[in-house]
C-alpha cells in the first residue's frame, strides 16, 4: 500500500519527537520514501542527524537553506509529496496550520501541499481541551485535513490524560487505510465481512472454565487480510492475549452463547462469514456461583450441548457467503466434506492440528480448503497471515461464479 509512496514527515517540538522518529522507520519498512522537516522546537528534543540517518535523505530546517538552485526547496518538497503526515503536531503548529501562518520551513511547505494531510495532535492535555486548539482542529477538519485521535494514558507531566502520541503502527495503518479507500480495483470494497476467532470459554464456577487451544491467531489474520482486500470488517473473538487489529470493528465475547448473539446480530448485514473461532461443543450443565471446593477424590461434571453456530448460520444463510473451519487430527477429508454438506457452508477450510508447523497457538499454517463438487485447493505451510489471504482470493473466485 505504501511501496513507493513519497511521505513527507513534518515533526513539529515536543517531548514525543523522539517517537517520531520510530514512525519515520515504519515508513520505510513499509517500503515508503520518506522525507523529513523539522521546526526549531523539534530539533531542540532530537538532533536532524537522527532523521537523516534514517531517511537517507538532507532534513529541511530552514526556509533559506536553498541546496539547489534550480529549486525551491519548500515547494520542491510539497509537490513531492504523496503524503504528508505532521507528527508531533503542537498547539503552536496546529494553530499556524488552521490560520494559515507560514513563517519557517514546516509551516511554509504545508501551506504549499496538495497532497493529503495527516495531522497527529500531541500535547498537554490541558492544552488539546484548549478552546483555541479545539477551534483549531475544527478548523483543520473543516479545511479537509485528516486529524488523528491522540492516544490516553500517561503523559510527561506525570499524570494521566489525553494527548500521547499514538502507536507508529496505528499512524502507518490510519494513512494506509485512508489509501485504500482511494482504490476501486480492490476486491472486497463495499463488501461486508464477519470473522470469528479464540477459543470460547464455558465456566464451571468464577475461577475455572473448559476451552480449548484456539490462541485466535487465524481468526485476527483473516479479519486482517479482508481489511485489506478492502472489506469493512467485524471480528468477534473469544481470544483477550491478541493485539486488536486497526481498522477493525472488534467485538470481545467468552462464551459460546455470546458469540452465537454477536454473530447473529451481524449476519443479515455480512456478504462473507468467517467461522474461524474453536467453539466450545460442551457448556457445564450448572455454573456455580462460588468456587468449588476441592472436597471429593474425584468430581463429576455434567455437561450440555452448546449452539452449533456453524449449522445455525447454514439454516439462515441467504446471500452470504459461509466458510468454517475444521481442526482435525485424522480423516481430515472424510470430517471437513461431512461438516461442509451437514452445515450447509459454502467453505471448509480444514487442517491437521497434529502437525508441528501447522494448528493452534502457531504463526505457521497449512491448510486444504473444500467445496461441494470440486477438489481440495492445498495451501502448503506458509505464515498464517498468508493463507488467509489465500483462502479469502479462493473466496472471491468462488463467488464470481
Amino acid at each position: 500500500m505504501l511501496e513507493n509512496k513519497n511521505v513527507a514527515l513534518y515533526v513539529s517540538g515536543g517531548i514525543a519527537v523522539y517517537k517520531a522518529a520510530d514512525l519515520a522507520r515504519q515508513f520505510i519498512k513499509q517500503g515508503a520514501n520518506v522525507k523529513v522537516a523539522m521546526t526549531a522546537s523539534a530539533r531542540e528534543f532530537v538532533s536532524p542527524l537522527t532523521f537523516q540517518i534514517l531517511s537517507k535523505h538532507h532534513v529541511y530546517t530552514d526556509t533559506f537553506d536553498e541546496r539547489e538552485g534550480d529549486q525551491v526547496s519548500h515547494i520542491h518538497l510539497a509537490d513531492w509529496t504523496d503524503i504528508a503526515v505532521v507528527a508531533p503536531a503542537t498547539a503552536n503548529t496546529l494553530a499556524k496550520l488552521a490560520n494559515g501562518i507560514a513563517d519557517d520551513f514546516v509551516s511554509t511547505a504545508l501551506m504549499a501541499t496538495t497532497a493529503p494531510v495527516f495531522v497527529v495532535p500531541t500535547m498537554n492535555s490541558h492544552m488539546l481541551e484548549n478552546p483555541a486548539t479545539v477551534r483549531n482542529l475544527q478548523q483543520l477538519e473543516a479545511d479537509g485535513r485528516f486529524v488523528m485521535e491522540p492516544d490516553t494514558g500517561f503523559l510527561a507531566e506525570g499524570y494521566e490524560g489525553k494527548g500521547r502520541f499514538p502507536e507508529a503502527v496505528n499512524i502507518v495503518e490510519t494513512v494506509k487505510g485512508f489509501l485504500r479507500t482511494q482504490l476501486n480495483n480492490l476486491p472486497l470494497k463495499n463488501k461486508q465481512v464477519v470473522v470469528t476467532a479464540g477459543g470460547t470459554k464455558e465456566r464451571i464456577d468464577p475461577v475455572r472454565y473448559i476451552t480449548n487451544d484456539s490462541s485466535g491467531k487465524m481468526g485476527y489474520s483473516l479479519a486482517i487480510a479482508a481489511r485489506d482486500l478492502g472489506a469493512t470488517v467485524t471480528l468477534i473473538s473469544a481470544s483477550r492475549q491478541l493485539v486488536q487489529p486497526f481498522g477493525v470493528a472488534f467485538v470481545q465475547v467468552d462464551s459460546a452463547k455470546e458469540m452465537q448473539e454477536a454473530v447473529m446480530q451481524a449476519y443479515e448485514q455480512a456478504d462473507i462469514v468467517v467461522m474461524a473461532a474453536a467453539v466450545s461443543d460442551y457448556r457445564p450443565s450448572n455454573q456455580a456461583v462460588e468456587k468449588i471446593k476441592k472436597n471429593e477424590a474425584t468430581m463429576t461434571l455434567t455437561l450440555d450441548k452448546t449452539t452449533d453456530i456453524l449449522a445455525e448460520l447454514g439454516k439462515q444463510k441467504q446471500h452470504q457467503f459461509l466458510i468454517g473451519f475444521a481442526a482435525e487430527t485424522n480423516n481430515l477429508e472424510k470430517y471437513a466434506r461431512g461438516k461442509l454438506k451437514q452445515k450447509k457452508a459454502d467453505m471448509i477450510v480444514a487442517n491437521d492440528v497434529s502437525k508441528p508447523h501447522a494448528g493452534f497457538n502457531k504463526d505457521t499454517n497449512e491448510v486444504s480448503i473444500f467445496m461441494a463438487d470440486e477438489d481440495p485447493i492445498e495451501l502448503s505451510v506458509r505464515s498464517k497471515q498468508e493463507i488467509a489471504t489465500e483462502i479469502l482470493r479462493v473466496a472471491i473466485n468462488q463467488m464470481k461464479k
